[in-house]
C-alpha cells in the first residue's frame, strides 16, 4: 500500500464546526479564530455560510465576519452557498470561493435544503453559471454519503451518481460527506470506489463525523485508496442541525497526529493549532472533543507543576 505524501486538510470549524451551536457566538470571536487558524499552515479554511439567518441563526453576521477577517495570501476561504442569494451576497463582499450541497438522500435533502435532489442541482445551474462568469472556484458537498438519519443505508451508487452530476457540472472537488457518522472502513471503501470509477480520486474529499468513533478509521481506509484531501474541525467542533445525533466532525488535531505518525505532510503546525482548539473551547464554555488536545493540554499542565514544584 502507498499512502500519499501530503495531504491538504479543509478546516471547516468556523463553519460546520460552529453552525449548530445554539448560543450566539460573539462575531469577534468568529473573526478572531480564523485569523488564529490562518497563522498555523492551511491552504483552505471554510469561513461562513451566506445562508439565511431564519434557517441557520448563528452563522447571521456572515458577510461582516467575511469583510473581517485577514485573508492571507495562499489560503482560500470559502464559503457555503445555498442558492443565488447567498452566492449574490457572497459575491458583493469578494468571495473567490464557494461551496454548494445536496445529498444522495431524497428524505434529507427535502429536511435540509426543502427540495429533491433533483430540484437542487436545477438550483445549482444559475448559481455555478453566474459564479464562473465571476471566476470564482466552486466545491461541492455529497452529505449522506454512508448513511442517513432518515432512511438508514445509503447505496454507494447512488453517492457515485450525485458525485459524478456536481463534477460535471464544474465542481473541481467534491466532498464525500458521512453526515451522521455512522460510516465504518469496510462501508468507507465500498463507497469510495462507487465514486471513483465515475469521478477522480484527484477531485475528491472526505468529510466523516465521529458520532460512533470511527472518523479516524475511516480515513485511513480512504487513505489506502489514495484519498488526499479531508475536511476537519479544530477540537472536533460541529454537528448537521438538520441530522439529530450527528456528533462533531473529526478533530483536526487528532487527524495531523495520526498522519504524522504515517509520515504524511500536512504542513500545518499541531502545537499552535492545540492553543487555537483551546481558545474556542474555552469561550463556548466546553471541552475539547480531541483526544490529542486533551493529552497535550494535561501534558503541559503537569510539566508546569513539576516545574514550579522544582523552584519551590
Amino acid at each position: 500500500m502507498k499512502f500519499p505524501n501530503r495531504v491538504k486538510i479543509v478546516e471547516v470549524g468556523p463553519r460546520d464546526g460552529l453552525q449548530n451551536e445554539s448560543t450566539f457566538i460573539p462575531t469577534s470571536t468568529k473573526i478572531e479564530l480564523i485569523n488564529r487558524l490562518s497563522d498555523v499552515g492551511y491552504s483552505t479554511i471554510e469561513a461562513t455560510s451566506f445562508v439565511s439567518p431564519k434557517w441557520i441563526p448563528q452563522l447571521a453576521d456572515h458577510t461582516e465576519v467575511f469583510q473581517s477577517i485577514k485573508k492571507k495570501s495562499g489560503i482560500s476561504y470559502p464559503v457555503l452557498v445555498p442558492n443565488m442569494k447567498g452566492l449574490e451576497e457572497a459575491l458583493a463582499v469578494g468571495v473567490k470561493e464557494i461551496a454548494i450541497f445536496t445529498a444522495a438522500s431524497e428524505t434529507f435533502t427535502q429536511k435540509n435544503i426543502n427540495c429533491s435532489i433533483e430540484e437542487s442541482f436545477q438550483r445549482f445551474i444559475p448559481v455555478i453559471d453566474t459564479a464562473n462568469a465571476a471566476n470564482v472556484r466552486i466545491r461541492g458537498y455529497v452529505s449522506c454519503a454512508l448513511g442517513c438519519p432518515f432512511e438508514g443505508e445509503i447505496l454507494p451508487e447512488s453517492v457515485a451518481e450525485v458525485a459524478t452530476r456536481l463534477y460535471e457540472l464544474g465542481c473541481y472537488e467534491i466532498s464525500l460527506g458521512d453526515t451522521i457518522g455512522v460510516g465504518t472502513p469496510f462501508k468507507t471503501k465500498k463507497m469510495i470506489e462507487s465514486v471513483v470509477r465515475k469521478v477522480p480520486i484527484a477531485s475528491l474529499a472526505g468529510h466523516f463525523h465521529d458520532t460512533y468513533g470511527q472518523a479516524l478509521a475511516n480515513i485511513y481506509a480512504a487513505l489506502e485508496l489514495g484519498l488526499s484531501v479531508f475536511d476537519s474541525s479544530v477540537s472536533g467542533l460541529g454537528g448537521c442541525p438538520y441530522a439529530q445525533g450527528a456528533s462533531g466532525n473529526v478533530a483536526t488535531e487528532d487527524l495531523i497526529y495520526m498522519l504524522q505518525g504515517l509520515n504524511i505532510d500536512t504542513g500545518i503546525d499541531l502545537d499552535r493549532l492545540i492553543d487555537i482548539g483551546t481558545y474556542i473551547c474555552q469561550h463556548l464554555g466546553r471541552p475539547s472533543r480531541s483526544k490529542v488536545n486533551l493529552a497535550i493540554v494535561a501534558k503541559r499542565e503537569t510539566k508546569k507543576c513539576q516545574m514550579k514544584f522544582y523552584f519551590l
